[in-house]
């Protein structure tokens, strides 16, 4: 990263102006100062439903829906009501306009109806500097400001409120020279974000592989080995057991008590755990309290502390998700509880929980109608088991070895953090003119 800000050394413009507006602060003396809507014009051409759906991402812009496998927004089936785009246009998703959902597209296509969409009109715009200033931080606090709602998923902006967003516009050669700049300096970032990433999937992997040879193989490789019988878990040494979840555990599940008496049901003190609670790791504690009253008139049980609760319903990339509570709770219909036994070790039982997951995701996605699971399919799970001793020894072994990759993990995720605070920093300040790149 060093390498990377050496370049970006801080020069200041030789005078500044008050912008006029607080957001902005003080600007380069030379920058004049409009209102965006005098740079554009509004568009409302449709009835192009043979153009290609494009998608607006606060990370990449303007892009061909198709390109992600992300976006689960789906396609209305008639799109003559799109909205046509042409390259050069800005595209603004203005309910999500507060978290820099717009950019200037690089595309031909069409866009949802309910999508803000404009010609960049002046020829005093460098499009590309217009894509970042209208993306940086800046910016989106202002959004942030004139969007309106009663929850933040559903707020709006409106375009009225829009076009009279104040606009910093430097000669265009300038606006050319600090596009070009940012170009240069987010591409060196975004590969430095690249090999972070990719060293975090490795070490990810690489936990993985340990918990599944543990929980298979077990910790001594001399030992003599036998077919389990069941193809995705292979050989599993002689001396285990291979059984099913419900002959060794007890499961249950739970509900959700009804919404219209909130005064009765919620607000207590019980967790009442759901899907979203759910963290692929320890639980201790969750947002929302249900009442003794909850438990009595619903479906809602209390499950004792170390259960495994596991995801039953969501679609691939949710199904699996799961949790060790460290706390007693109550759950929703759409999980599934495993309590630990006698003869099943709770911390072992989520490791193992945690080796199956990729093979739940990978059914559900692949050979599935309905891509759920049910309680019954979880109680009958094929699970190794080794001697209770043995359980434990495993589970303090991956506990051990795993919280030092967990540490590389978070170390490396950090720095990713710190390179996307840079650089999200950098464009706001060199489009803002805090600092002078050309």
């Amino acid at each position: 990263m060093e390498a990377i800000v050496e370049e970006a050394l801080i020069v200041k413009y030789p005078a500044y102006k008050d912008s006029g507006v607080e957001w902005l602060g003080d600007v380069p003396s030379h920058w004049k100062i409009v209102s965006l809507g005098s740079l554009l014009e509004l568009k409302s051409d449709k009835n192009h439903p043979d153009y290609e759906v494009l998608s607006v991402y606060r990370e990449y812009g303007v892009i061909p829906k198709d390109s992600r496998d992300d976006n689960h927004n789906a396609t209305s089936l008639d799109t003559t009501n799109y909205k046509a785009v042409e390259p050069g246009d800005l595209v603004v998703n203005k309910m999500k306009a507060w978290q820099g959902s717009m950019g200037i597209s690089g595309h031909k296509g069409i866009v949802s109806p309910a999508y803000i969409t404009c010609k960049v009109t002046s020829r005093e715009v460098y499009s590309k500097y217009l894509h970042q200033l209208l993306r940086s931080n800046s910016y989106i606090g202002e959004y942030n400001r004139i969007s309106y709602g009663v929850r933040v998923g559903q707020w709006d902006m409106h375009y009225e409120d829009f076009k009279k967003v104040i606009t910093l516009l430097p000669p265009k050669e300038e606006q050319t020279a600090i596009a070009q700049f940012l170009d240069r300096k987010t591409a060196q970032i975004d590969k430095a974000i690249a090999i972070k990433v990719k060293q975090i999937e490795l070490l990810k992997e690489r936990r993985q592989i340990l918990i599944h040879n543990a929980v298979i193989r077990g910790l001594n490789p001399e030992v003599p080995m036998k077919d389990s019988g069941v193809e995705w878990i292979g050989e599993i040494p002689m001396h285990w057991k291979l059984t099913q979840i419900k002959k060794i555990a007890l499961t249950t599940s739970g509900g959700t008590p009804p919404s219209g008496n909130v005064d009765r049901y919620y607000n207590g003190h019980i967790p009442w755990v759901r899907t979203t609670d759910l963290n692929n790791d320890e639980l201790f504690d969750v947002p929302e309290k249900i009442t003794d009253n909850a438990i009595r008139d619903t479906a809602c049980k209390l499950v004792p502390e170390n259960t495994v609760c596991v995801a039953m319903y969501g679609g691939p990339g949710t199904i699996g998700k799961h949790a060790i509570l460290r706390i007693k709770a109550t759950l929703n219909q759409a999980l599934c509880g495993i309590v630990g036994s006698e003869k099943l070790h709770s911390e072992f039982l989520y490791y193992y929980i945690k080796f199956c997951r990729p093979y739940w995701m990978i059914g559900a996605k692949g050979t599935r109608i309905d891509p759920n699971i049910n309680q019954d399919e979880v109680r009958n799970m094929a699970i190794t088991l080794p001697p209770k001793s043995e359980q434990i020894a495993i589970s303090e072994y991956i506990s051990d070895a795993s919280g030092k990759i967990i540490k590389a993990i978070t170390l490396k995720e950090k720095e990713t953090e710190k390179l996307q605070e840079y650089k999200a920093s950098l464009i706001n300040s060199a489009v803002t003119g805090k600092i002078k790149v050309c």
